[in-house]
């Protein structure tokens, strides 16, 4: 018995098949049939409208701002010397005590190796005489012969066919453009110039300190 599985994954393929085959040949239909447009019109060019120049701002004179008030000078207050502090004498410290030279130790001399004696070796292993073995002889293998290779002929070379010198088309000449009235500029009116009344000169307030003043000294 076939399984779902296996049935599901068949009928997926089929369906995928007509898919491919019906876009191949709508791909085809579409490329057989191409529809031809009509070329572009050719726009006139629109020359640039001329716009009317900025009108001119009037200048507003600036207002004369009254000087700063000019604050007194405070004397500056004399302050006390400062107390003086007494030279303390630097106490005297007594002489490093002086230490006793120490003897240097003897050291005992160093003990005598004694000489040991070299061991004799045993006699020498007399040397075995290598056995010679005959080389056999290889016979020589006589060399085959190649039959000499074929000889190619020539092939003609192609004659490239003659292709004929397509005409140009003539193009029809450019319609001409008919030139467009320069637009005139609007008339601006003058904007009358304002007079403004002299500003009046602020009192300021005298600022309160909260620290007494001290009274000058005779």
């Amino acid at each position: 018995m076939v399984s779902k599985k296996t049935m599901s994954s068949l009928a997926f393929l089929v369906a995928l098949l007509l898919a491919c085959s019906s876009m191949s040949s709508a791909a085809r239909y579409l490329e057989e049939t191409k529809p031809e447009y009509p070329p572009h019109p050719a726009v006139p060019e629109i020359p640039k409208p001329e716009l009317p120049p900025h009108p001119t701002v009037p200048e507003i004179p600036k207002p004369e701002l009254p000087p700063h008030p000019t604050v007194p000078e405070l004397p500056k207050p004399e302050l006390p010397p400062h107390p003086t502090e007494p030279e303390h004498p630097k106490p005297e410290l007594p002489p490093h005590p002086t230490l006793p030279e120490l003897p240097k130790p003897e050291l005992p001399p160093h003990p005598t190796v004694p000489e040991h004696p070299i061991p004799e070796l045993p006699h020498p292993v007399p040397e075995v005489p290598k056995p010679e073995l005959p080389h056999p002889a290889v016979p020589e293998v006589p060399k085959p012969e190649l039959p000499p290779h074929p000889e190619v002929p020539e092939l003609p070379k192609p004659e490239t066919p003659h292709v004929p010198e397509v005409p140009k088309p003539e193009l029809p000449p450019h319609p001409e453009v008919p030139e467009l009235p320069k637009p005139e500029a609007p008339h601006v009116p003058e904007v009358p110039k304002h007079e403004l009344p002299p500003l009046p000169e602020p009192e300021l307030p005298k600022p309160e300190s909260h620290y007494p003043v001290p009274e000058p000294k005779p």
